[in-house]
């Protein structure tokens, strides 16, 4: 399977920053571990270690997890991250909601909320992102000055591009930097990110990918995007746009058309709509669905070809350990998908020595993308470049 990329540490003063995650990000993925096993996986002296460990603590990011003996010498020390050592906060803006959630050092929901979005105007967006954002860090108790910052997501695509005029995304401001503009109005660290990249990162943090280095997350937002991630790091393309998978054509009954005018939220509720059926929310498809309602079960049919056809496309190009399936769909959906979906033989991903399946559901629901946006904020406060 996927070998794992090697991150190494470097000894050299400039490099302490990146020393500095090497350690956290060892620390985090060992759950506990002592100095000298981190000298010895991340290649830095043990001198920098303890140096760097000294820093950590005095931040409060790790703490001490008592002693564990050795085969000789005294026992060693351990150490393990400090939950409440830092918070990230998540916010998603939808074209009709805006989401919000705080979570903990370690990828731990704290609480989340969401609010209605009435208008799509920078202003009216911004008003309603800084009140709810207030509301959840106040409501979780979360300390400001222990903030590592918010990850702001969005459907995309970013920038003006071919694919404007879709019913799946927002208004784009084009003259306007997102970053520098929500970084001012919420008065911490900021990073902006398509809906689909950090559903695929929250999957990875604490989900169904955890653990895995290379997959594709398909992501049910209003429309239908990707996130790829490739050792260990999210594929964004030259503009940030890259997994815009609902924007593919695929073959249809109908002829081709775009995937996610197939497949995607808004697509089950355009279809059912023209049978009278109105559909609002997840828990209005789930109760469909338990209901067997016709309308629905047709939707579902004539869907499973065209994301038949997306997947053979994203293995053979993408050579995934697995493809997830998540989001803003009900899982009785996406489980109806995974026995529907037709996995060819003729695929990169067809062989005998898989450790995981070939097609997964993800496991962080609806909220995957708000948790997502924080995600990314913990995942860079520990993900050190990769060596090369």
């Amino acid at each position: 399977m996927t070998t794992p990329a090697k991150i190494v540490g470097a000894n050299a003063e400039r490099a302490r920053n990146h020393n500095r995650k090497v350690v956290l990000d060892r620390i985090r993925t060992s759950g506990q571990v002592g100095r000298a096993e981190i000298a010895r996986t991340s290649g830095l002296s043990t001198q920098a270690v303890s140096n760097i460990i000294a820093d950590l603590l005095d931040d409060g990011l790790i703490s001490e997890l008592g002693r564990r003996s050795g085969m000789r010498g005294l026992p060693a020390v351990q150490y393990g991250l400090n939950p409440k050592g830092g918070f990230a906060l998540g916010v998603e803006i939808r074209p009709d909601a805006v989401f919000a959630a705080v979570i903990d050092l370690c990828g731990t929901p704290i609480l989340s909320r969401r609010q209605t979005l009435f208008a799509q105007s920078l202003q009216a967006v911004s008003d309603t992102v800084l009140a709810l954002s207030n509301e959840v860090m106040r409501d979780a108790g979360v300390p400001r000055d222990r903030m590592l910052g918010a990850g702001i997501v969005m459907p995309g695509p970013f920038e003006a591009t071919g694919l404007e005029g879709s019913a799946s995304e927002l208004p784009l401001w084009h003259d306007t930097d997102l970053v520098t503009w929500f970084t001012d109005l919420l008065g911490v660290p900021v990073l902006v990110s398509n809906d689909a990249n950090a559903a695929a990162v929250s999957e990875r943090v604490t989900g169904a990918a955890k653990g895995l280095n290379s997959y594709a997350f398909l992501y049910f937002g209003t429309g239908l995007g990707m996130g790829i991630v490739q050792d260990g790091r999210l594929v964004t393309g030259a503009f940030g746009n890259a997994g815009e998978i609902g924007h593919i054509p695929v073959p249809s009954v109908n002829g081709t058309a775009p995937l996610e005018t197939l497949v995607s939220r808004l697509s089950v509720q355009r279809y059912l709509a023209t049978a009278g059926i109105k559909v609002r929310s997840s828990e209005d498809i789930s109760r469909a669905y338990a209901a067997c309602q016709p309308a629905l079960m047709d939707w579902l049919s004539a869907a499973s070809g065209p994301l038949s056809t997306a997947i053979a496309i994203v293995e053979n190009m993408l050579d995934p350990e697995t493809v997830i399936l998540g989001g803003a769909m009900p899982d009785a959906i996406i489980d109806h998908f995974l026995t529907s979906v037709t996995l060819p033989d003729r695929s990169v991903s067809h062989r005998s020595d898989r450790d995981v399946p070939r097609l997964m559901r993800g496991r962080s629901g609806r909220m995957t993308a708000t948790l997502g946006g924080a995600a990314l904020i913990i995942n860079r406060t520990f993900m050190p470049q990769i060596a090369a």
